[in-house]
């Protein structure tokens, strides 16, 4: 029998023999198991950047709470909630779930409860029957179990590609998430919003089954097309993906196990110094990475007063720029080395971030008047007619590709700072570190949005966050560039 091969599934170290990898699929070409399993992705980030980030929760502050000041406090403080559900149960799930065995039923469990959940904020309308209370409950558990089906889908990767071709399935994707929330986004602006704004022939007249703008049903769908999105995207991988054997360990013992396996991961980690600042830092600014996406929706909504065919538009903008975030990291990486990478990335968001606060529709960059009415618009399209618009979106171009590289970088970093043959204890505490703050940035925006009465002073505490994280990594040493091979 051959060796065992160590293997790194959702930040756990599991143990699977290479047999069976030859079977699945270790030749390196894409196998229609591993295609499946990229598919999936495709079809469950658009809930992320449809409802989370840019049209639907920026519906929810606008127009249920009514007043975009106490909607970003409202919905930060249900981010609170989510973070800390998912910091004290997501870790375990990671860790225990090589002993829970087969995945494919665990997962069609958490993607039948979401459809129906995400599908019912369609009927989230103002004077509706879903208050803000019963809207809080389903979002909170929409978005659990999204994590949750993040953990268990990141598990299945090798068994569905192979250790080949895991890296093209795992890239396929990345590039599937992100373009069918772009194709969801371009469609929903031609279908639904364009259609009565503009003449142009190439739009509908009206909006396309019958949605009436005046009670938001083309914000409100985003909602059917994520759910809907979801559900079919899920089918080839519970039709082709192949599943991981019965283990025969009831489930409290499966948890019981993967808590032993957490302590012995954070034992092995805490005898490398500089890995250990580098994760402690990351805890910080990557929350506050993920905070300025989160929120930029809801801030844009708020501050700018876009309307939802300006954050479609913004959101297809973002997105395709994002995807120059890796090339940017891979560049910064080989030129600098990941830690300089990191600095530089995270740098770059502070300062994006400072100059985002001081954009608003009547004023630039904290110094400068603007008054809309004594400017020709810049064209005649329906949306970012004058220069603050496009101020706040060329900033947002710089925060999305950063933020984007940073997450590449950082998993650079760490492989330049540990030893091979621990990596998969690292990368379960790099795991559990993107976690372990998750509530942090909603606490901070919530109390910042309290105190000053203002979006800006909510968005404004994060730059602590990232201050922090970047502070931090001038405490880790080595991460430089990759020394030339010799001759």
């Amino acid at each position: 029998m051959t060796e065992s091969a160590p293997l790194e599934v959702h930040g756990v170290s599991a143990v699977i023999d290479e047999p069976m990898i030859g079977e699945v699929g270790g030749d390196g070409k894409l196998s229609l198991g591993g295609a499946a399993w990229s598919i999936f992705q495709g079809g469950r980030d658009p809930f992320i950047i449809l409802v989370t980030i840019y049209i639907f929760m920026p519906y929810v502050a606008s127009v249920l709470v009514g007043d975009p000041v106490r909607g970003q406090q409202v919905i930060s403080s249900w981010d609170q909630y989510i973070g800390w559900i998912v910091v004290v149960t997501a870790p375990f799930l990671g860790a225990s779930i090589d002993k829970l065995g087969p995945r494919k039923g665990w997962l069609g469990l958490a993607v039948g409860m979401m459809v129906p959940l995400i599908a019912a904020l369609w009927w989230a309308k103002p004077g509706g029957a879903i208050t803000l209370g019963v809207l809080m409950l389903l979002v909170i558990a929409a978005r659990v179990l999204f994590v949750y089906t993040e953990v268990l889908h990141n598990s299945l990767l090798v068994r569905a590609a192979g250790l080949g071709a895991a890296h093209k399935a795992s890239g396929l994707a990345l590039t599937l998430g992100n373009s069918f929330s772009v194709v969801a986004l371009a469609f929903t602006a031609w279908a639904f919003a364009l259609p009565g704004k503009v003449h142009w022939a190439w739009v509908p007249a009206s909006p396309l089954f019958g949605l009436n703008p005046a009670t938001h049903e083309p914000e409100r769908v985003v909602a059917l097309m994520s759910a809907g999105l979801l559900a079919v995207g899920s089918i080839p991988l519970f039709l082709f993906t192949p599943d991981a054997p019965r283990t025969g360990i009831p489930v409290l013992k499966a948890w019981a196990a993967g808590a032993g396996e957490l302590a012995a991961m954070l034992k092995t980690v805490r005898r490398y110094r500089d890995a250990v600042i580098y994760l402690g830092a990351r805890m910080f600014f990557v929350d506050g990475m993920n905070g300025v996406l989160i929120y930029a929706g809801v801030y844009a909504v708020g501050v700018m007063k876009w309307p939802p065919l300006a954050m479609l538009a913004y959101g297809v903008l973002l997105s395709v720029l994002a995807a120059f975030g890796g090339l940017v990291a891979r560049w910064l990486d080989a030129g600098v080395g990941p830690k300089n990478a990191l600095r530089i990335q995270i740098f770059m968001t502070i300062v994006g971030l400072g100059a985002m606060l001081g954009i608003a529709p009547d004023r630039i960059l904290y110094l400068w008047p603007y008054d809309p009415a004594a400017h020709a618009p810049m064209w005649n399209g329906p949306v970012f007619r004058q220069l603050p618009d496009w101020i706040f979106i060329l900033i947002g171009f710089s925060n999305a590709v950063f933020i984007s590289g940073q997450y590449a970088s950082s998993r650079t970093l760490l492989t330049r700072l540990t030893p091979p043959s621990q990596a998969g204890a690292f990368f379960g505490v790099f795991a559990l570190s993107g976690v372990a703050t998750a509530w942090l940035a909603p606490t901070l925006v919530n109390w910042g949005t309290r105190a000053t009465h203002s979006q800006q002073g909510g968005f404004a505490t994060i730059i602590l966050l990232l201050a922090i994280g970047l502070a931090g990594l001038m405490f880790v040493k080595g991460g430089g560039p990759a020394a030339p091979p010799k001759l």
